[in-house]
């Protein structure tokens, strides 16, 4: 399975790395805060301080609303400043199986997935991601710095250059079989797929990392109702075949 650079991304910097501390503590499942789409912006926020309240006092309230912005529903509950979401998952929806296309088209996906589909065939997401691009420059010889500092100053950790994109993931609204999603996802341009095991399919863009959000999101699937009502007809016709027997008797 051939890996894209972008898929090899280790590299966090130190804050970043504190937060993910902080968003593992602070819920009581991934699915309460996801880490994937809140690292960058509750990193960049907790940097300026912008959500350093509590929902008592909520004096920084409005400003964490706005350093937010567009994924404050996703990330409120990471810094404690909205009640924490009670999601009962499928079992299913937490296993999948992810795989990398060996000949993507990121032209193709972006310009599919920029704007809303209009026959509502997936539903995007998109937030930012860190990359580390120390990973990218080519290795020299190891280099000697000198960092002069002060008996009074305290030691600061140098931190590696950081640049911020947009990851954009499709969530396809229906359930797929695990080959339908794939091919959905490789006709779409993809750089890579998730198939949950709920029938949920992602496919994930070139500037995506860890395969996007590992989470089941499809907008119909799986399709719980119809699962209910399947299970409430199997238990309505038992013992059908039995009464008819009895009356033909």
């Amino acid at each position: 399975m051939t890996s894209h650079w972008w898929k090899a991304i280790l590299g966090w910097t130190s804050s970043t790395l504190l937060v993910l501390l902080v968003l593992q503590n602070s819920t009581p499942t991934s699915y309460a805060c996801n880490e994937a789409i809140c690292a960058s912006v509750v990193s960049k926020c907790m940097l300026t301080g912008s959500c350093k309240c509590d929902l008592v006092t909520c004096t920084c309230c409005k400003e964490c609303f706005s350093c937010l912005s567009y994924l404050y529903d996703e990330c409120c509950s990471c810094v404690d400043l909205c009640p924490k979401p009670n999601v009962t998952a499928n079992p299913l929806s937490k296993k999948s199986h992810v795989e990398d296309f060996s000949e993507p088209v990121p032209g193709l996906f972006q310009a599919l997935t920029s704007d809303p589909d209009p026959h509502e065939r997936w539903l995007t997401f998109t937030f930012p991601v860190d990359f580390d691009v120390s990973l990218f420059s080519p290795k020299r010889e190891k280099e000697v710095n000198y960092h002069m500092q002060t008996v009074e100053q305290e030691v600061q950790p140098m931190k590696p250059n950081v640049m911020t994109l947009n990851c954009t993931v499709a969530y396809m609204a229906q359930c797929n079989s695990w080959n339908k999603c794939k091919a959905s996802c490789q006709s779409m341009g993809a750089t890579s797929y998730r198939w949950f095991h709920d029938g949920c399919c992602e496919c994930i863009g070139d500037t995506c990392i860890n395969y996007g959000i590992n989470e089941s999101r499809c907008p119909h699937c799986p399709q719980a109702r119809d699962l209910r009502d399947d299970l409430k007809n199997q238990y309505d016709d038992y013992g059908e075949d039995e009464l008819l027997d009895e009356d033909f008797d």
